[in-house]
């Protein structure tokens, strides 16, 4: 660190200490590295200035005067959110700094201090500091470009999607919205209708999946008193609900035959009569569908048929799995935290450790984002730390991958004990994770603790388990 920086580069602290020989002291030797320091000398003074100013770190003794480094703490993160903190204090024990990690300090640091870890200390918090700053500013970018509200993402597979929604919004073009189950395909379809001439009318979303054909086509197109048994008033249909909006039609791979030829003439001529009745309804709608079937191949195998299949498949966007679009985890799963901190009242949880975020990276996420957005807000509710850890991950994503092929030769073996090494390499890892706790290993694998001894005794664990434990 030098003290000949660029204005513009250099990071801004407020340093609190209730001794001013120490606090002048501190202030003018940060100052001489190069940092912006400016100084309180108690609780009340602190929370005053970085209420009125940002600072990019404060550095807060523990004992003071009018108050104490937890309060200031506290209210600094509920003030200031993207500010991060270093506590100090002259009367270190481990649980005082396990306590501070857990309020969602930084760090923590104990006097006298030592000049090469001040200053680490303080270069690590300004660079998590700048990542989520970055992070946030990428997200802004993307939503002022592509007005995409909570979609998210920097893969470019994604940002053809997004150009494409740019490109399409304001046709009348019929999207198909193609993926596996999470990838947001409901939040796409949102998307065109926001940046379409459309956006103040209607936004009608119907789950085709989730109701059989009759129910269905009443749901769709409505009915009229006495269409059937239990209809007894009229019901509107969504697509005359969206009438000067647009309907999104989700699961339309699992229409019947009947029900495709009934969307097939809707499409074309915008026009169709509820159950029922007589009399033609004319609407005004853009159609959006999606599905996470093969529609192509269900073309071939004769279940959807190939006319409807040509009227849907105008625009297709087609969106990535979330392991193929890694490097968007961070984004996401940064996002989805800081929502569910502001829902759940947990400011102290403010980002996740390095071997966490690898983790996830490299997980395999079947339920893609919507599994990523149950994950964050089940670490977010249960973490003690600032920051979410690996240890916080479900177990599934803190195991190393275990292949049962490659370079691996099971020549000779029988199935058996083929599949004790993958088993055994498992419930090891679970058990130095959970410091030989076997209560927590077994509720984390998912069986009860005398079968955990028995696996144990089987693949020679028992006696690998640390004196005591």
């Amino acid at each position: 660190m030098s003290a000949g920086r660029n204005t513009p580069d250099i990071a801004s602290l407020l340093l609190v200490d209730d001794d001013r020989q120490v606090l002048e002291s501190m202030a003018d030797w940060l100052r001489d590295q190069g940092y912006a320091v400016e100084t309180a000398t108690g609780q009340a003074e602190a929370i005053e200035r970085f209420t009125a100013k940002g600072y990019d770190l404060l550095l807060c003794d523990i004992r003071l005067q009018d108050g104490d480094g937890f309060d200031v703490l506290e209210q600094a993160l509920r003030r200031r959110p993207g500010m991060q903190v270093i506590l100090l204090t002259g009367y270190g024990t481990a649980d005082s700094a396990i306590d501070a990690i857990r309020a969602g300090a930084f760090d923590y640091l104990t006097k006298p201090l030592i000049d090469d870890e001040l200053l680490m200390a303080i270069e690590r918090a300004l660079g998590q500091r700048k990542v989520l700053a970055e992070n946030t500013e990428l997200r802004q970018k993307l939503d002022r470009k592509h007005g995409m509200g909570h979609i998210i993402g920097a893969d470019m597979r994604m940002m053809r999607v997004f150009d494409v929604i740019e490109s399409v919004a304001d046709t009348r073009a019929t999207v198909l919205v193609t993926g596996e189950s999470g990838t947001g395909k409901s939040l796409i379809a949102r998307a065109i209708h926001t940046r379409s001439d459309r956006r103040t009318g209607p936004f009608v979303e119907v789950a085709c999946g989730a109701l059989p054909e009759n129910l269905l086509e009443s749901e769709l197109f409505g009915h009229v008193a006495g269409a059937f048994t239990g209809a007894v008033s009229n019901k509107v249909g969504k697509f005359l609900q969206a009438d000067g909006g647009t309907i999104f039609l989700d699961e339309i791979g699992t229409a019947t035959p009947a029900m495709q030829v009934k969307l097939l003439r809707v499409l074309q001529e915008l026009a169709f009569e509820a159950v029922g009745g007589s009399e033609t309804h004319r609407v005004d709608v853009r159609v959006v569908l999606a599905t996470n079937e093969d529609l192509a191949k269900n073309v071939a195998d004769g279940t959807f048929r190939q006319d409807l299949y040509y009227r849907i498949n105008v625009i297709n966007l087609e969106l990535p799995p979330l392991r193929g679009r890694s490097s968007d985890i961070p984004l996401l799963a940064q996002k989805f935290l800081e929502e569910v901190r502001e829902d759940a009242n947990r400011p102290n949880v403010t980002g996740f450790s390095d071997d966490a975020i690898a983790a996830m990276q490299r997980y395999n996420w079947p339920g893609n984002v919507r599994e990523l957005q149950n994950v964050v807000e089940r670490c977010v509710l249960l973490s003690r730390g600032a920051a979410i850890t690996l240890h916080d991950l479900p177990p599934e994503m803190r195991l190393p991958g275990v292949a049962l092929g490659g370079s691996t030769s099971y020549a000779g073996q029988t199935l058996k004990e083929a599949l004790e090494g993958p088993e055994r390499a498992i419930i090891l890892e679970v058990l130095e994770l959970n410091q030989w706790n076997r209560n927590e290993t077994a509720d984390q694998l998912g069986i009860n603790r005398t079968t955990l001894y028995k696996k144990m005794k089987r693949l020679g664990l028992e006696d690998r388990a640390p004196v005591g434990s």
